[in-house]
């Protein structure tokens, strides 16, 4: 767990404003392996706000993730192996696009829990040559985009019809490539390629990343791609230092890279 706060007196001649937030993660593996069969589960979330003087809360970080894969080495002491995996992603709250504002200075609600919703199911082949770092090769994989409120996109659209009238330019929102009026977007990738390491790089600095790419079969040039990142340095048994990076370009969201970081000193508990 994490948090910040500042305040200054009403006449502090430097400027500033009075500022909290909180951040807090939980992640959890668990891993069998016996002989040839393996068996990793790995869950990871993360949630935080703050709340700047004269606005709303706003959150600052919200990941829900999940990700489990079943393995069977191809040889008894080979370092490839047959994988089955599960995967799982969305988020907790409400988002709301604070970059765009409407003429009545409301923001466009562009998100919310298991709104997306992205669900892969793969199999593959893959490739460990160490304990903290493998990739995986997965063609044929299918990914579910699911949106639990399917009329999000009547909320910007109608608020859009406002702000044309008004003169205003519209908000774009591509609806996670979902087709309006439908719940659920299914793709299958000619390939996705997944890595994953997680290493202490240093003594009591550990570096952890995910990087995620899926190539459609829909359109082979607009090829996403993920990367979340988490470097945590352990400064006494409960003082902690996190830093944390989302780097993802989806054609169906947006046509820019979009990034979000965040660091924070906060409290660390690890168990085994």
């Amino acid at each position: 767990m994490n948090f910040n706060q500042g305040s200054f007196s009403n006449n502090w001649q430097g400027g500033g404003v009075n500022n909290l937030g909180l951040g807090a993660f939980f992640n959890a593996k668990a891993e069998y392996r016996k002989e040839r069969d393996s068996w990793v589960n790995d869950f990871q979330s993360q949630f935080g706000f703050q709340k700047i003087k004269n606005q709303e809360f706003r959150k600052s970080i919200d990941r829900l993730f999940f990700d489990s894969k079943y393995g069977r080495k191809l040889g008894q002491d080979t370092i490839w192996a047959f994988v089955a995996n599960l995967n799982v992603l969305t988020q907790f709250a409400n988002g709301f696009d604070f970059n765009y504002a409407y003429a009545n200075q409301t923001y466009p609600h562009i998100s919310g829990l298991i709104t997306p919703f992205f669900l892969t199911e793969a199999i593959g082949i893959e490739w460990r040559p160490t304990s903290f770092f493998n990739l995986n090769f997965l063609p044929g994989s299918v990914r579910h985009t699911i949106l639990a409120d399917k009329d999000l996109y009547r909320e910007i659209d109608a608020r859009n019809a406002t702000e044309v009238e008004a003169g205003g330019t519209p908000y774009d929102f591509k609806n996670y490539g979902v087709k309006r009026g439908n719940r659920t977007l299914t793709e299958v990738a000619l390939m996705q390629v997944v890595a994953n390491f997680d290493k202490d790089i240093f003594k009591n600095v550990n570096l952890k990343f995910r990087y995620q790419a899926f190539a459609s079969f829909k359109d082979l040039r607009a090829i996403d791609n993920r990367l979340d990142a988490k470097i945590t340095a352990k400064i006494n048994r409960f003082i902690n230092f996190n830093f944390d990076l989302i780097a993802l370009y989806d054609q169906d969201q947006v046509t820019k890279i979009q990034y979000a970081q965040s660091m924070g000193l906060g409290f660390l508990y690890t168990f085994k």
